[in-house]
């Protein structure tokens, strides 16, 4: 059942459940930054509109900066504010940022601790019908191996909203990853969020695995969980809002509570969220494990629900690893 404690979206699992995209979280909370900390700064590389820029930039035109079709130069430009004392927030798409500027990432804002809060847009295959050439679904592993940055991954639109507030209060590099397509309201405004925790938000009855899931995929993994329940197999599951610094002593105790995990991520499965989670257990706690994710393969062109199906990231495929690491471990 939903963790009650929580405050979750009684409405999860409707048919006409509120769904928003977590660019959009992002864009209200620009704005509400805007308003109350005059110290919040805006870059974009000609991408407002779709990464929800552009009601800050519409508002606060003096504290936006269109830096056009120029990553680098817009990263650059952010640390040298970041340095002037200011709180900037680079938004692109993230095969661009961090994609493209990669090195300008790690050496003017993280190699120097600058406090730049880098917004990747259109993250995962979710991107749908842009191709593979927009998909970006290796921004976790890219930055992940960087010292120091932190990395967060919203369920879903409100909280996308209370990570990019908390965000401006962190001094020190950010990436913040949202996707572009529409998906279901997890959260609700109480539902608490802390920089660094891992919550369970599902939990049945002597469950004997925990699926770990970040972004969009924790609905599909709630999906997994109900239908699982009612064949009697029990499980927990956890939503990864902040991939580093990884909550290890929360993966710990839910690893050796079940025995088994299973990860769920919109990104390539190598270097993820369920790398980081692996790597964290190999070095206190070994434990049978299934990777839900990209499995060295790009993806393609098509509708989200099709590319989702095609490459293994549904409820589907998630219960059927569920099972396999069950067997596993018997």
């Amino acid at each position: 059942m939903l963790n009650p404690d929580l405050k979750l979206n009684p409405k999860i699992f409707d048919n006409d459940v509120e769904k928003k995209a977590t660019r959009d979280g992002f864009g209200e909370a620009l704005f509400k930054l805007g308003k109350s900390n005059e110290k919040v700064v805006v870059l974009s590389a000609d991408l407002s509109e779709s990464t929800k820029a552009n009601k800050f930039a519409e508002t606060f035109p003096d504290r936006y900066v269109e830096c056009g079709v120029a990553e680098q130069n817009m990263i650059a430009v952010a640390a040298g504010l970041a340095m002037s004392g200011k709180i900037p927030f680079t938004t692109s798409y993230a095969v661009f940022s961090p994609g493209k500027n990669w090195e300008t990432v790690r050496t003017t804002v993280v190699y120097n601790n600058t406090n730049v809060k880098i917004a990747g847009h259109h993250a995962g295959i979710v991107t749908g019908p842009d191709g593979a050439t927009h998909q970006a679904t290796e921004d976790i592993a890219i930055l992940r191996a960087l010292p120091g940055i932190k990395i967060f991954c919203p369920c879903d639109a409100l909280e996308a909203e209370k990570i990019t507030l908390e965000a401006a209060k962190i001094n020190g590099p950010v990436y913040l990853r949202f996707s572009r397509q529409n998906s279901p309201l997890i959260t609700t405004a109480e539902t608490p969020f802390e920089e660094g925790k891992i919550y369970t938000y599902w939990e049945s009855d002597n469950p004997k695995t925990t699926i770990f899931a970040t972004g969009h995929m924790l609905y599909q993994a709630l999906l997994a969980a109900m239908e699982l329940e009612e064949v009697h197999i029990n499980v927990l599951v956890a939503n990864v809002s902040t991939i580093k610094p990884l909550d290890e002593k929360t993966v710990v105790e839910l690893a050796r509570r079940t025995g088994t995990i299973v990860t769920c991520e919109d990104h390539q499965v190598a270097g993820g969220m369920g790398s980081a989670i692996a790597e964290s257990l190999a070095r206190s706690s070994p434990t049978p494990m299934e990777f839900i994710g990209l499995k060295d393969t790009f993806a393609e062109s098509g509708q989200t629900d099709e590319l989702i199906e095609k490459y293994g990231l549904d409820k589907n495929s998630i219960k059927e690893a569920v099972r396999k690491v069950l067997k596993r471990a018997r």
